[in-house]
């Protein structure tokens, strides 16, 4: 029988209020909605007891002490890696014997929780002062200034990749059903390479890239693609073209190019994933491909263009408005990547 979510203490004041102005049990479960059990307690123990706070429950005594708990809190918090192997030995020596479950429920209780560490750039003192200086440099700019920027980026899409997380209802013992898997290959067979843009208005082209990338086919792309897609895009004067530090957006012929057409380059960060939202346009469209299921290259890239196309304006302007936070967020971690 599952557990019954206990009553606030303003409800279990309230009840024993009502039983003192002569209300019966029956009277006071109906008016608040308890069952007429509960109000025979609550009162019983009022009576008893003269208050309404939760007793102290009877149970096994903690099987370390205060003292090993601020120890082994200390040790984690010091070295967040450190195992429950290397806990269990640490208390063993200090003469507490305990095992791997004790050291979970310990630790749970201290608001801690053994967790995947996530992935995240490498960043070098370098890349966290440049973060720290874009973020505050740019933290008070006007929202209409960041509405006036195309931000591109190409990504790689594999076929049979692990392009989203899928959740299924499954019965217990039926993990390994048909149904309820994910059929993947090695090196996800076979994938395609796109570059893309988007302003806060909404996506625009989108290129398979079918040889391997260089300087020259960046900016052949840039040449064919950027332009025409500012003007569908209906960008003001002054508009601002933004890419990530990759070596063929920084290479002097690339800067060099975008200069002679007068582009406004915005200066980015390097290792700055968190601060860039197409990069999560990139999620949303993988995740959108994932569901299609492609069976080929030709159907992956015919839906990718699809999603892609299908894309609505309101998603790339809620992850531009997503700025502020994510420069507040960079400067409240001191310059290190966020949840972005």
């Amino acid at each position: 029988m599952a557990k019954t979510k206990e009553l606030s203490k303003d409800s279990r004041n309230k009840i024993v209020d009502l039983h003192q102005a002569g209300k019966t049990e029956s009277a006071i479960g109906k008016q608040l909605g308890v069952k007429k059990s509960t109000v025979e307690a609550i009162i019983r123990k009022w009576k008893t007891y003269k208050t309404t706070d939760n007793l102290p429950r009877s149970g096994a005594p903690h099987k370390i002490s205060p003292r090993g708990v601020k120890m082994i809190t200390r040790t984690v918090s010091k070295n967040p890696r450190t195992t429950r192997g290397d806990l269990v030995n640490d208390l063993q020596r200090a003469g507490t014997k305990v095992t791997k479950a004790t050291i979970s429920n310990t630790l749970r209780r201290q608001g801690l929780k053994s967790c995947s560490a996530r992935c995240v750039p490498l960043l070098k003192p370098v890349h966290v002062q440049a973060r720290l200086k874009f973020a505050r440099e740019h933290l008070d700019d006007p929202e209409e200034d960041w509405e006036n920027v195309i931000r591109s980026d190409e990504t790689k899409i594999e076929l049979f990749g692990k392009n989203s997380t899928c959740r299924v209802w499954r019965r217990k013992n039926a993990e390994l059903h048909p149904k309820n898997t994910i059929p993947t290959v090695k090196h996800g067979g076979g994938n395609i390479m796109l570059w893309g843009c988007f302003s806060a208005k909404g996506p625009e082209r989108l290129i398979r890239v079918k040889e391997r990338m260089n300087g020259a086919m960046y900016r052949e792309i840039l040449s064919e693609n950027l332009l025409p897609s500012a003007r569908a895009l209906k960008m003001k004067r002054g508009w601002v073209f933004q890419h990530d530090n990759d070596p063929k957006h920084t290479a002097r012929a690339t800067k060099e190019w975008l200069r002679k057409k007068h582009f406004k380059v915005l200066e980015w960060p390097s290792q700055s994933p968190d601060l860039n939202p197409i990069e999560n346009l990139w999620r949303e469209l993988k995740v959108r491909v994932a569901q299609r299921q492609p069976q080929n290259i030709t159907a992956l890239e015919e839906i990718c263009m699809e999603e892609w196309a299908k894309m609505p304006a309101t998603v790339c302007e809620n992850l531009v408005k997503t700025y502020r936070k994510r420069l507040t967020s960079v400067i409240a971690n001191k310059g290190y990547i966020t949840k972005y």
